[in-house]
């Protein structure tokens, strides 16, 4: 991920927590933040590739959390970190952590085109039982859905995959 995009991913993860939040206990919430940073890590290197890209989406902001908020019935405040949410991020992330295939094909593909190592991302690609239930909510494609559903088909044609293909998750 560029690193002008740490904001984005930052404010995007922190979303992603408070929506889905994990089990109680430190540990948990260490656990399900690194499952959730890093699915938007490899969203953000699928969807803002190049330097100009993230210096674009760095200058203009993600657009902010409100219709990710109206979508999951989330309470909405004015934290001002909310305005650096990037809906794409949150709806490919949630993508990600709900679909392992899809996110075994998104770390793929980010290695490939991007340049990024493909290792690194354990907790998202092969969480072990207690990650797992560290990020019950986080990982629960049923409740993914309503924000994953927002940018699917834009996922799945920056990964070149066939919506239908019965290999991909739809």
């Amino acid at each position: 991920m560029h690193p002008q995009l740490a904001p984005l991913a930052a404010a995007t993860t922190q979303w992603l927590l408070r929506a889905y939040p994990p089990e109680n206990g430190a540990v948990d919430r260490a656990l399900a933040e690194a499952q959730a940073r890093q699915a938007v890590a490899v969203a953000a290197a699928l969807c803002y590739p190049t330097d100009l890209d993230a210096a674009l989406v760095a200058l203009t902001g993600g657009g902010g959390a409100d219709r990710l908020d109206r979508v999951t019935g989330a309470e909405a405040d004015e934290a001002p970190w909310r305005s650096w949410v990037d809906e794409v991020l949150a709806s490919w992330a949630a993508c990600l952590l709900g679909e392992p295939r899809l996110a075994e094909a998104a770390v793929a593909a980010a290695a490939a085109t991007a340049g990024y190592a493909s290792t690194g991302y354990r907790r998202l690609l092969a969480p072990g039982e207690r990650d797992l239930r560290a990020a019950a909510l986080l990982r629960h494609p049923d409740l993914l859905a309503p924000v994953a559903d927002l940018h699917r088909a834009r996922l799945l044609a920056a990964l070149a995959l066939d919506p239908e293909d019965p290999a991909v998750p739809v």
